[in-house]
């Protein structure tokens, strides 16, 4: 596979664990029992810039990548997988935006609110850049050494 396929499998990857990360510590801190047994000061926001800058802020770059080195000659390939990724943020968002109104009140600060919607805005160019890969069908360049 070339190296644009590669790209796309890990942004799609990268998405997916970003998702699973603001999920599991959403859920985290809506239960307070859960919490108290550890008896351990948590503060979302470091661990919420820590998921941000290890799974989605890679995973942005890794799309884009694959979006500049297939734009030419397009790829229903690589845009479906962009595209997923970019639903997967989209849906993992929606469902985290949910979850704000069941949180502990100690617990909601500044980037857990802000997170959700800033990232399904982020996930809707990553649908798009999916789309402009899907429809765009411009045959690949042939490489003509002699």
């Amino acid at each position: 596979m070339s190296l644009e396929k590669w790209s796309a499998i890990a942004s799609i990857g990268l998405f997916a664990m970003f998702v699973g990360e603001m999920i599991s510590i959403y859920h985290f801190m809506t239960d307070v029992s859960a919490n108290l047994e550890f008896g351990v000061a948590f503060d979302p926001t470091p661990k919420i810039l820590q998921f941000i800058s290890i799974g989605v802020a890679p995973a942005s770059i890794l799309a884009g990548l694959s979006f500049i080195l297939s734009k030419r000659y397009g790829s229903k390939q690589i845009g479906s997988m962009i595209l997923g990724g970019g639903m997967i943020l989209l849906i993992g968002m929606v469902y985290c935006y949910t979850l704000l109104g069941k949180l502990v009140v100690s617990y909601v600060t500044d980037s857990v609110m802000i997170t959700p919607p800033l990232f399904i805005g982020i996930s809707i160019p990553v649908i798009i850049v999916g789309l402009i890969l899907i429809k765009t069908n411009k045959p690949r360049p042939k490489k003509e050494y002699f």
